[in-house]
């Protein structure tokens, strides 16, 4: 009898002394352990005659129960403890942080190293006018040229003919608009719209209608560039283009090779392939001197001004720079392809 009171008078002074739960468990082992005081009293009463033993064994274990309810208790009271308690020598917790598009961060170099040869960026609208997008750049109707763009072509509202003003508008303004297969268009109006000497880049979203694989999306992202000037060669294109791509791939050997090719908007026109490192020879632009009929639509007189136009896949270039395979994984919306930029 003695024995357990003086075991319920200790194990009440150490639970009020206990500050943290490692303390806390010392204390439960201490006495309802395995080899605890309050453990031990209890397998003793086996030896203890039959009075005793009906008189110390409910005693035994109600205090059994006694402590494990405190400790209990006491646990709990730490939890409540923690909601309100701020541990200032616990390192912080990572913030998460958002990450950037590849094809922002591309499109982020392009302006930059643009922007630092005096280009200017313009915009324009994705919904763009058949002759913007085709007549107004030497792409005449039924062209064979045309064949090299798969357009998607919007449909328009058909008119009954009872309003003849309306109808002739739909027909001048509204009447072919498609989804822009190029942003070229841009640097036509922007023609049409400011006087020379100037130079721009065009970034933006294209569409082309066409099956999907690794190297293929029907919308992708272009750059298309334009000087015009009094006196602007092939040789300030070729100084334009390779002082870019050694900005854009800065740290690496860059090497260039210029091939004639055909666009009904540039003449001459070529092809410029890079080799990165040693690697293989890539084919990354179409290029060239604008052609006279081109600045004939703008209201420019060829023999006045002249110019070079540029444009390059920033989907192609993002997946050189970052060795991506698959072009679709640009616009999968995977959280954990993003997270790798």
């Amino acid at each position: 009898m003695n024995s357990i009171s003086e075991i319920k008078d200790s194990f009440t002074k150490e639970l009020d002394a206990v500050s943290d739960v490692a303390a806390l468990e010392k204390i439960r082992v201490a006495y309802v352990g395995r080899n605890g005081t309050l453990t031990a009293v209890l397998r003793s009463l086996g030896d203890l005659p039959l009075d005793e033993r009906k008189k110390i064994g409910p005693l035994a274990q109600a205090l059994r129960k006694e402590i494990e309810d405190a400790l209990i208790e006491k646990i709990a009271s730490f939890a409540e403890q923690s909601k309100f308690s701020v541990d200032l020598t616990a390192p912080g917790k990572k913030i998460s942080r958002g990450h950037l598009h590849p094809l922002t961060l591309i499109e982020k170099d392009f302006r930059q190293i643009f922007s630092s040869m005096n280009f200017s960026v313009i915009d324009g609208p994705e919904i763009e006018s058949e002759y913007y997008n085709f007549d107004a750049l030497n792409v005449a109707p039924n062209h064979p040229a045309r064949d090299m763009w798969d357009t998607f072509w919007i449909k328009q509202p058909e008119f009954d003919g009872s309003n003849t003003s309306s109808r002739d508008e739909a027909k001048n303004t509204k009447k072919h608009l498609l989804l822009r297969t190029h942003t070229s268009p841009n640097q036509a109006r922007f023609m049409r719209e400011h006087t020379p000497p100037f130079q721009i880049i065009v970034p933006g979203r294209v569409f082309r209608y066409e099956a999907t694989d690794a190297g293929h999306e029907i919308n992708f992202y272009q750059v298309e560039g334009l000087m015009v000037g009094k006196d602007i060669t092939l040789a300030n294109l070729k100084f334009v283009i390779e002082e870019f791509f050694k900005k854009f791939f800065k740290g690496k050997k860059v090497e260039f090779r210029y091939r004639p090719s055909y666009f009904p908007f540039t003449e001459p026109s070529i092809e410029v392939d890079i080799k990165i490192a040693g690697g293989k020879w890539l084919e990354v632009m179409g290029a060239g001197m604008v052609h006279p009929h081109v600045f004939e639509y703008a209201g420019y007189n060829p023999r006045e001004w002249q110019g070079f136009a540029f444009g390059m896949g920033m989907d192609r270039l993002a997946m050189i720079k970052y060795n991506i395979p698959d072009i679709r994984l640009f616009y999968s919306g995977d959280v954990r392809f993003i997270k790798q930029f």
